[in-house]
Protein backbone atom coordinates (compact mmCIF):
# COMPACT_ATOMS: atom_id res chain seq x y z
CA UNK A 1 0.00 0.00 0.00
CA UNK A 2 2.63 2.27 1.11
CA UNK A 3 4.53 1.95 -2.56
CA UNK A 4 1.01 2.51 -4.02
CA UNK A 5 0.59 5.71 -2.53
CA UNK A 6 4.88 6.71 -3.08
CA UNK A 7 4.17 5.87 -6.83
CA UNK A 8 0.66 8.07 -6.90
CA UNK A 9 3.09 11.38 -5.68
CA UNK A 10 5.59 10.72 -7.95
CA UNK A 11 3.36 10.62 -10.57
CA UNK A 12 1.82 13.74 -9.36
CA UNK A 13 5.34 15.81 -8.60
CA UNK A 14 6.07 14.71 -12.47
CA UNK A 15 3.53 16.10 -13.86
CA UNK A 16 3.75 19.00 -11.91
CA UNK A 17 6.97 19.31 -12.51
CA UNK A 18 6.43 19.55 -16.42
CA UNK A 19 3.62 21.66 -15.87
CA UNK A 20 5.95 24.33 -14.46
CA UNK A 21 8.27 23.33 -17.46
CA UNK A 22 5.42 23.88 -20.08
CA UNK A 23 4.93 27.56 -18.17
CA UNK A 24 8.10 28.53 -18.18
CA UNK A 25 9.08 27.70 -21.81
CA UNK A 26 6.18 29.57 -22.99
CA UNK A 27 6.68 32.36 -20.68
CA UNK A 28 10.52 32.67 -22.12
CA UNK A 29 9.55 31.88 -25.47
CA UNK A 30 6.96 35.08 -25.05
CA UNK A 31 9.48 37.33 -23.63
CA UNK A 32 11.89 36.70 -25.53
CA UNK A 33 9.57 37.21 -29.04
CA UNK A 34 8.61 40.43 -27.50
CA UNK A 35 12.31 41.64 -26.93
CA UNK A 36 13.26 40.30 -30.13
CA UNK A 37 10.20 41.58 -32.18
CA UNK A 38 10.33 45.00 -30.16
CA UNK A 39 11.65 47.05 -33.27
CA UNK A 40 12.41 44.78 -36.00
CA UNK A 41 9.82 44.29 -38.60
CA UNK A 42 11.13 42.91 -42.29
CA UNK A 43 8.02 43.98 -44.33
CA UNK A 44 8.14 47.64 -44.06
CA UNK A 45 7.28 49.43 -47.12
CA UNK A 46 6.13 52.95 -45.78
CA UNK A 47 8.22 55.45 -43.96
CA UNK A 48 5.40 57.53 -42.56
CA UNK A 49 5.05 54.20 -40.86
CA UNK A 50 7.95 53.85 -38.93
CA UNK A 51 9.01 57.46 -37.78
CA UNK A 52 8.96 57.92 -34.24
CA UNK A 53 8.15 61.74 -34.13
CA UNK A 54 10.71 63.08 -31.87
CA UNK A 55 10.29 66.98 -32.55
CA UNK A 56 12.89 68.14 -29.69
CA UNK A 57 16.22 70.02 -30.90
CA UNK A 58 19.49 67.00 -29.99
CA UNK A 59 22.07 68.14 -27.23
CA UNK A 60 24.95 70.05 -29.14
CA UNK A 61 28.34 67.95 -29.88
CA UNK A 62 30.23 70.25 -28.30
CA UNK A 63 29.17 69.07 -25.05
CA UNK A 64 30.91 65.80 -25.74
CA UNK A 65 34.27 64.00 -26.89
CA UNK A 66 35.33 61.10 -29.36
CA UNK A 67 33.16 58.62 -30.32
CA UNK A 68 30.19 59.81 -28.16
CA UNK A 69 30.73 63.84 -30.02
CA UNK A 70 30.52 62.05 -33.53
CA UNK A 71 27.34 60.13 -32.76
CA UNK A 72 25.73 63.05 -31.30
CA UNK A 73 26.53 65.70 -34.63
CA UNK A 74 25.74 62.14 -36.34
CA UNK A 75 21.87 62.69 -34.97
CA UNK A 76 22.02 66.49 -36.24
CA UNK A 77 22.85 65.79 -39.53
CA UNK A 78 20.34 62.94 -40.18
CA UNK A 79 17.98 63.74 -37.47
CA UNK A 80 14.88 61.69 -39.93
CA UNK A 81 16.90 58.93 -40.01
CA UNK A 82 17.52 58.00 -36.88
CA UNK A 83 13.87 59.02 -35.92
CA UNK A 84 13.14 56.22 -38.29
CA UNK A 85 14.80 53.78 -36.11
CA UNK A 86 13.98 51.67 -33.58
CA UNK A 87 16.54 51.49 -30.70
CA UNK A 88 17.72 48.31 -29.71
CA UNK A 89 18.58 49.12 -26.26
CA UNK A 90 15.29 49.09 -25.81
CA UNK A 91 14.85 52.85 -24.10
CA UNK A 92 11.22 52.85 -25.54
CA UNK A 93 10.50 50.04 -23.47
CA UNK A 94 12.09 51.23 -20.42
CA UNK A 95 12.16 55.32 -20.67
CA UNK A 96 9.37 55.86 -22.95
CA UNK A 97 11.43 57.00 -25.71
CA UNK A 98 9.87 57.59 -29.12
CA UNK A 99 12.92 56.49 -31.66
CA UNK A 100 16.70 56.22 -32.02
CA UNK A 101 16.85 59.89 -32.42
CA UNK A 102 14.76 60.60 -28.69
CA UNK A 103 18.48 59.00 -27.40
CA UNK A 104 20.07 62.58 -28.41
CA UNK A 105 17.70 64.84 -27.15
CA UNK A 106 19.34 64.06 -23.87
CA UNK A 107 22.19 62.93 -23.05
CA UNK A 108 20.89 59.01 -22.90
CA UNK A 109 23.17 58.13 -25.68
CA UNK A 110 26.33 59.51 -24.38
CA UNK A 111 26.38 56.21 -21.98
CA UNK A 112 24.77 53.95 -24.31
CA UNK A 113 27.00 52.10 -26.84
CA UNK A 114 24.15 50.25 -28.72
CA UNK A 115 22.70 53.95 -29.30
CA UNK A 116 25.83 55.17 -30.46
CA UNK A 117 26.87 52.16 -32.69
CA UNK A 118 23.48 52.13 -34.26
CA UNK A 119 23.84 56.21 -35.26
CA UNK A 120 27.03 54.72 -36.50
CA UNK A 121 25.74 52.75 -38.88
CA UNK A 122 22.89 54.46 -39.92
CA UNK A 123 25.28 57.08 -41.31
CA UNK A 124 27.64 54.66 -42.64
CA UNK A 125 24.43 53.44 -44.82
CA UNK A 126 23.53 56.92 -45.95
CA UNK A 127 26.96 58.40 -46.83
CA UNK A 128 26.58 55.27 -49.21
CA UNK A 129 23.33 56.59 -50.71
CA UNK A 130 21.17 54.06 -49.01
CA UNK A 131 17.72 55.49 -48.56
CA UNK A 132 15.26 55.29 -45.20
CA UNK A 133 13.65 52.05 -45.60
CA UNK A 134 17.23 50.43 -46.87
CA UNK A 135 18.67 51.77 -43.38
CA UNK A 136 15.73 51.01 -41.46
CA UNK A 137 15.56 47.19 -42.73
CA UNK A 138 19.96 47.29 -42.42
CA UNK A 139 19.66 48.10 -38.70
CA UNK A 140 16.94 45.82 -37.46
CA UNK A 141 18.52 42.76 -39.25
CA UNK A 142 22.37 43.72 -37.98
CA UNK A 143 21.04 44.81 -34.01
CA UNK A 144 18.11 42.72 -33.12
CA UNK A 145 20.12 39.67 -32.80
Amino acid sequence: MAKQIQKSENKKLLWVGLAVLVVIGFGGGYLLSSYLGSGYDKNITDISTIRGGETRPTLSPVRFTGKTALTYEIAREIPEILDSLHCYCECKKHFGHKSLLTCYVDDHAAFCDVCMDEAIRAYELFKQGKDILTIRKTIDREFSR
